[in-house]
């Protein structure tokens, strides 16, 4: 039994005629004679009285219209749901980001995103970059959020938005009292700063901008949150080197100060170059959308 066998006899039941029924679906008054007979057929048993003046259903028709009505309408549903994934506007998506990006960016990414395609579930999962790029090659993330391209050929990435460094003191250090800084100004400063093994690329790219300056920064204490390391600062503990946007987490005794010739830093999604859902490229568009604002130059 055919789809169209279906929408040729409840076009029939609907307008009780064959010559206004065949013109309905677009089909000679014959071949439409045929589609029912052929119908009749396979079902085994009369679905419709002919006369010469209208088309009446036998009662096996009339149960059999309520059942052909809501087959096409459930294959409709069905039609419609195959489109609306390859738009990647269902789904599921699952997300990974480095801890840090709660701070920045990810918030109103993800909320227009779901206000924008609320039939995709979102799952997040807060994870190092070495995590992530194990899920994606397990095929346990579609995306991922992290500080700097990942250099393998089997992943695809794109920068979204870019930030520089800047200076998170004490409010009570002596060097707040300037708006701006160089990065030799903390030459002679206790820092406080992730492991390199949490996140390498940050950490050289940190000790590089430190060395052209010529010093080598006095780490006195290691934490693995961004949080943790901007609470030993308001501790009075040292200074840090966050990403800029880390200055809307406002901690009482932290004052953050632009540093010059800051490096600037690429937040990039990350996901597997050979799979391309319509989901990723549905997030991608958003995330470029909402985080244009963040910029360097910008907001």
């Amino acid at each position: 039994m055919e789809l169209r066998h279906l929408r040729h006899f409840v076009a029939l039941a609907e307008e009780e005629h064959f010559g206004r029924a065949a013109e309905r679906v677009f089909v000679v008054q014959q071949a439409l004679s045929n589609s029912i007979k052929n119908l009749e057929d396979e079902v085994g048993v009369p679905l419709v009285l002919r006369t010469t003046r209208r088309v009446q259903l036998t009662p096996a028709g009339r149960e059999f219209l309520a059942a052909a009505r809501a087959t096409l309408e459930q294959a409709d549903q069905v039609i419609e749901r195959a489109r609306r994934a390859a738009r990647g506007e269902v789904g599921r998506l699952t997300l990974g980001f480095v801890s840090g990006l709660a701070f920045g960016g990810l918030p109103e990414v993800v909320r227009t995103f779901r206000e924008l395609y609320p039939n995709v579930s979102v799952a997040l999962q807060e994870l190092t970059a070495q995590e992530q790029e194990a899920g994606l090659r397990a095929g346990q993330l579609d995306i991922g959020l992290m500080l700097l391209p990942v250099r393998d050929p089997a992943f695809a990435s794109e920068a979204l938005w870019r930030q520089e460094l800047v200076g998170a003191l004490p409010s009570s250090h002596p060097l707040t009292s300037r708006e701006r800084l160089t990065v030799a100004d903390f030459a002679q400063e206790a820092f406080v700063f992730f492991p390199r093994h949490i996140r390498a690329t940050y950490y050289d790219q940190v000790m590089r901008w430190c060395a052209s300056a010529g010093f080598a920064p006095r780490i006195v204490q290691e934490a693995i949150e961004v949080p943790t390391l901007l609470s030993l600062v308001a501790a009075g503990l040292g200074v840090f080197l966050p990403i800029r946007f880390f200055e809307r987490l406002s901690l009482p005794g932290v004052t953050y100060r632009r540093v010059e010739g800051a490096p600037i830093v690429d937040i990039v999604a990350v996901w597997r170059r050979q799979d391309d859902p319509p989901v990723v490229r549905a997030f991608l568009q958003v995330a470029r959308s909402v985080l244009a604002a963040e910029r360097v130059g910008e907001g």
